[in-house]
């Protein structure tokens, strides 16, 4: 019965291994059927309350899911010290098929408990006037000269929710996530204005397509690099693609459909793409026109990444102010489907990444606010966390084999030894006068 444990365990451990790879998120969804918003699975969920004085607290480094309603205004509590700038995002996922109108959107913001507003951040539906995730960001950032926000203590983050009477007036999902960003050296603390003279001009675009699927959310935003990137994309899905872009760096980007030859009508803003930054901060978007020929959009030359962007009036400047992934996401209107059908039209994404890197400004490690060789190596092989989290599974799953492999080697010679010694006195011959030898280990007979 002892050996058939062993053996149980064995399995047992094999089994668990192969469930643990099942189980994995980010699981590949087909072209033509849009995938639901993929939270994070490490996303805890929270409820935001109409009053301050019963918010539940964030915590850094983590994500979060909530949920919000036309025209509420939802609180959550951060506890910050007095020399970390904090920074909180919201990502907006109404239902599909939903209907928004011009002006819908959220507003996040982060405040002291006299209600002193640190900073703020739209994130609303312009001319695309269809139903997509869409994020914004507020922060609490410490500068020089400005005692706005600076002592330790309790800060609210709000949430506001703003809905047309003739939009749906369907519950949002929120997913929440709080980063504090690293130290700055001494001298780069001293910076105060944000750099003037940068380069605004496009490269050649690049050619040469390879075939990536985008994910259905940031979680699950496929990585890519400078390069020309085929995928396809159906009426009312979005596709989600990430990008590393280092300190010096500048990210250029253009979305291009294929022709279709169904039907010729006028579709405006019938493509949109947007950029969000490491912290999901929207940087800027665009929209495409569409009359079932070739078209394409560019989002608008931005600065590079720098520190000192954070001083500039500009949002889509200012928002570059840090180092890392940066997120590109695509939403063909739904409104596609009723002139050229339902079926997948060929995208096409040109990504060029110019400028060789710079040194961070940060004193320690940057985290998620810096580009590592891991997120290089990402960027180049097309993986999305659900993936790279995979990678990591089976290098343990293989650890693990191989573990019980040794097990199960180990544990089938102690059995045939075993065997062998219960087999071996019923091979001896009788000793004399009939008698069995007593059983204390095999006689010899050599």
């Amino acid at each position: 019965m002892k050996r058939q444990r062993n053996r149980g365990r064995v399995t047992l451990a094999s089994i668990a291994a192969m469930c643990a790879v099942a189980a994995l998120p980010g699981q590949a969804h087909a072209a033509d059927d849009p995938a639901p918003y993929a939270f994070d699975p490490e996303a805890a969920t929270v409820r935001g309350t109409e009053t301050n004085a019963e918010a539940s607290e964030l915590k850094s480094g983590s994500v979060y899911r909530s949920a919000i309603k036309p025209g509420q205004k939802l609180y959550y509590r951060l506890n910050l010290d007095d020399d970390t700038n904090a920074y909180v995002s919201a990502v907006a996922v109404p239902p599909s098929g939903g209907k928004v109108a011009y002006g819908d959107g959220i507003t996040v913001s982060i405040r002291d408990v006299d209600d002193t507003q640190c900073g703020s951040e739209d994130a609303i539906f312009g001319s695309g006037e269809f139903a997509r995730p869409i994020a914004a960001y507020a922060h609490r950032v410490i500068e020089k000269g400005n005692s706005t926000c600076r002592e330790a203590g309790e800060y609210n983050v709000l949430i506001e929710r703003k809905s047309n009477a003739t939009s749906s007036p369907d519950e949002w999902d929120l997913e929440l996530r709080y980063a504090s960003e690293p130290a700055v050296k001494a001298a780069d603390a001293q910076e105060t204005e944000a750099p003037e003279n940068w380069s605004s001009a496009s490269p050649v675009p690049p050619s040469g397509g390879q075939k990536r699927s985008g994910g259905s959310s940031f979680y699950e935003a496929t990585g890519l690099e400078t390069g020309e990137w085929h995928d396809t994309i159906v009426p009312g899905q979005t596709r989600f693609y990430r990008v590393p872009v280092d300190w010096g760096q500048q990210i250029f980007a253009t979305a291009a459909l294929s022709n279709n030859p169904k039907s010729t009508e006028y579709l405006g803003n019938a493509l949109s793409l947007s950029l969000d930054n490491p912290v999901q901060g929207h940087v800027d978007d665009t929209t495409l026109s569409y009359s079932g020929e070739p078209a394409s959009v560019a989002l608008d030359p931005l600065p590079p990444v720098d520190y000192r962007n954070r001083f500039a009036s500009a949002s889509d400047v200012s928002a570059m102010r840090f180092a890392g992934w940066y997120y590109l996401s695509v939403t063909l209107s739904p409104e596609v489907a009723k002139s050229y059908g339902d079926e997948a039209i060929q995208l096409r994404l040109k990504v060029n990444v110019r400028n060789d890197p710079k040194a961070s400004p940060y004193e320690g490690a940057a985290g998620i606010f810096g580009v590592s060789d891991e997120d290089k190596d990402m960027a180049k092989s097309g993986q999305s966390a659900p993936q790279a989290a995979q990678s990591d599974t089976m290098k343990l799953v293989a650890a693990a084999g191989i573990g019980a492999g040794a097990v199960l080697v180990l544990g089938l010679g102690a059995w045939t030894l075993l065997a062998r010694r219960r087999t071996a006195p019923a091979a001896v011959p009788a000793a004399a006068g009939g008698q069995q030898p007593p059983y204390g280990g095999p006689t010899r007979t050599w």
